[in-house]
């Protein structure tokens, strides 16, 4: 190559490198809005009751949730399925970003697809997507309220 062809080259590459670095840049200055949404709210708790007793559940921040919130209070009949979750289909839909979380632990309440609420009452693995809305605190006892194959179940505002 010539003096002319690397001077060139050169030039190039460097252009890039300040445009790559300007773009890196730029990106860091912009507040990242997820990370400013979670900073800016403190967790919200909401009671969910079985029968008799009463549970309390600290919910996720996310769009999932909060359309869920709006909903509130609700009283559904929860039905059985697979010996270690109850699930509701819900009459309209709940913005969804699911994802897979290998294991679902006692307690969780989650949403699957668009519609079903699920609470789970047992922990295993799963391949299944679901999207996070919160998870009981103190799952002690919860296994027993959902024993039978339909519970009622209301969730409200703590």
């Amino acid at each position: 190559m010539n003096r002319t062809m690397k001077t060139m080259i050169f030039l190039l590459m460097s252009l890039f490198c300040l445009q790559l670095f300007a773009c890196t840049q730029e990106n860091n200055l912009q507040p990242d809005n997820n990370q400013i949404e979670t900073e800016n709210t403190e967790l919200m708790e909401i009671k969910i009751l079985i029968g008799t007793s009463s549970f309390s559940a600290t919910l996720e921040n996310n769009a999932t949730t909060k359309t869920f919130i709006e909903r509130l209070p609700l009283t559904v009949t929860m039905t059985d399925l697979n010996n270690n979750e109850k699930y509701f289909d819900l009459p309209e839909n709940l913005p969804a970003n699911a994802s897979n979380p290998g294991t679902i632990q006692k307690g969780d309440l989650m949403l699957y697809g668009s519609n079903t609420l699920v609470l789970f009452y047992k922990s295993f693995s799963t391949s299944y997507g679901y999207t996070r809305i919160g998870k009981i605190n103190d799952p002690e006892g919860l296994a027993e309220e959902l024993s039978s194959s339909k519970v009622k179940v209301t969730f409200e505002i703590k």
